[in-house]
């Protein structure tokens, strides 16, 4: 991800993207004046079975239709009768990227891929998932991973309400999983909607994990997961005072030792701050 920050909208990771179902017009509508950086237009988890084909039809019109902003197709599993249909939709429509749910086999991944001619987000869902995830980076036509944290949750058997701590060595696997081959890594979505504090400290507790940026699920939720993924105005003065003061080697700054790592770390928050 060195050159991540340098590079067009649509291979930059997004420091929020906003899941919305496929099946409701409204949504589609409104999300033409939210200032989040990917969409993801849904037809697993939000749409209903009978609503399937409807919301397909309606994510291949709404995908090309946000200019440069990256759009994202989340597809049924490989296990359900809506996948093939899933695979030709996206290949015709004018999305940028597809999401793989509940990612398993890296051979899998290599077939979205093959089939739709998209870069492919697997979202990681189970402990087969994460115990399988070495092999799963290798895949063809990957370009990011997504935790999913619910069904995670779920699969690991966490009673209601356990802590992101009970989780944390499978999102430690994820990061460092990405970050061994240049993935993007997105963190997974908080549910509750009325608790933006809450949102805000997941969001940032996340960014100390490694994560690019947060997967979301209300409109509300944009602005606390871009903020807490963008750096704040100290962190961008200091970046840049040290890339001024650098002159090669190691060397003192403001107390503490820098080298050429350092003025590399400084220059990437120098660019999130200038994404606005």
């Amino acid at each position: 991800m060195s050159t991540a920050e340098t590079r067009s909208p649509a291979t930059l990771p997004p420091r929020a993207a906003l899941f919305l179902p496929a099946s409701n017009p409204r949504a589609i509508e409104k999300a033409r004046t939210l200032a989040v950086d990917m969409l993801i237009l849904d037809l697993e988890d939000a749409v209903k079975p009978e609503d399937k084909g409807a919301a397909r039809a309606a994510a291949v019109a709404a995908a090309g239709s946000f200019g440069d902003r990256p759009v994202a197709i989340r597809i049924n599993g490989e296990d359900t009768p809506w996948f093939a249909e899933d695979l030709r939709a996206v290949a015709a429509s004018g999305a940028s990227h597809v999401v793989l749910p509940k990612a398993e086999r890296a051979a899998t991944i290599a077939q979205v891929h093959a089939a739709t001619r998209r870069p492919v987000l697997a979202m990681i869902e189970s402990p087969a998932a994460v115990l399988a995830i070495a092999p799963l980076v290798e895949a063809e036509g990957l370009c990011g991973l997504i935790a999913g944290t619910n069904d995670l949750a779920l699969s690991l058997g966490l009673p209601p309400g356990a802590p992101r701590t009970a989780m944390a060595m499978a999102l430690q696997t994820i990061v460092l999983a990405a970050r061994a081959r240049g993935l993007w890594a997105i963190d997974g979505v908080f549910n509750a909607l009325d608790d933006e504090a809450g949102l805000i400290a997941e969001a940032r507790a996340g960014r100390l994990l490694g994560f690019d940026g947060k997967a979301v699920i209300h409109p509300a939720q944009i602005a606390g997961a871009t903020g807490a993924f963008g750096p704040d105005a100290a962190e961008v003065e200091d970046a840049r005072a040290l890339i001024a003061a650098a002159t090669g080697g190691a060397e003192r700054f403001r107390g503490r030792m820098i080298e050429a790592l350092h003025v590399a770390q400084a220059e990437r928050i120098v660019a999130r701050a200038a994404r606005g």
